[in-house]
């Protein structure tokens, strides 16, 4: 196993000193060469550390300006930060030089979404949750984001393809209650709600919306 390889499993077991120290080696062995700055980087961020991660993520940019997982780390930085349209800049640029990776292209849409550009982030998603199917949360994402953008039916079969690989998901349980509503199918809309209820108790969202539908239901009764 080299340095590198050590670094990161030190990594992965959160001996981050440990790891910075062998990142250090293979930057002082290695000084031009970029992945040493963007895997230090990427501890840095790790250790919350984000105004040195940001110049161990630039270092690896004036080294090798197609550096897409130095944009990568620079997106998961701002990201972080909340400064979506800078994160969607580096998003974007790893995407353009070749970062062919879910998470990038998930990110990416994340960024436009917290800018409430729904229909913009619908591409990345669909990406996302294409190169990695089994990620329900990519899938979820992207069908709220079709809802958002008032593609219903898109995302309702989205929403029910979450729940044929977990049936207790209850933010799309509860997801499907509001289609229902809009589709005006309060009794499709109540079974939904109250499984959102069942399988987690405390969606407030579910409560609310059940209580809606309830308080309607006696008022018409009577």
């Amino acid at each position: 196993m080299d340095k590198n390889q050590q670094a990161i499993e030190r990594m992965k077991e959160q001996k981050y000193e440990e790891a910075a120290e062998l990142f250090n080696a293979i930057i002082e062995e290695n000084p031009q060469d970029p992945v040493g700055y963007i895997n230090f980087g990427n501890l840095l961020l790790h250790m919350n550390d984000t105004e040195r991660a940001e110049r161990f993520f630039q270092r690896a940019l004036e080294l090798d300006e197609q550096a897409a997982t130095a944009h990568y780390g620079l997106g998961n930085l701002y990201y972080d930060q909340s400064d979506y349209p800078v994160a969607q800049k580096h998003f974007q640029q790893a995407i353009d030089i070749g970062l062919d990776e879910a998470d990038a292209y998930f990110l990416l849409g994340m960024t436009f979404v917290h800018q409430e550009n729904y229909k913009l982030a619908l591409p990345y998603l669909m990406r996302a949750s294409e190169l990695s199917p089994d990620d329900l949360e990519y899938l979820f994402q992207y069908g709220l984001t079709l809802a958002q953008s008032e593609y219903i039916s898109d995302a309702k079969s989205v929403f029910q393809q979450v729940l044929n690989s977990n049936e207790e998901h209850s933010d799309a349980h509860y997801n499907l209650g509001v289609i229902a509503l809009y589709e005006e199918d309060p009794a499709a809309a109540l079974e939904h709600f109250q499984r959102a209820l069942d399988i987690q108790p405390e969606h407030v969202l579910a409560a609310n919306a059940k209580k809606q539908i309830t308080d309607a239901m006696n008022t018409t009764d009577k």
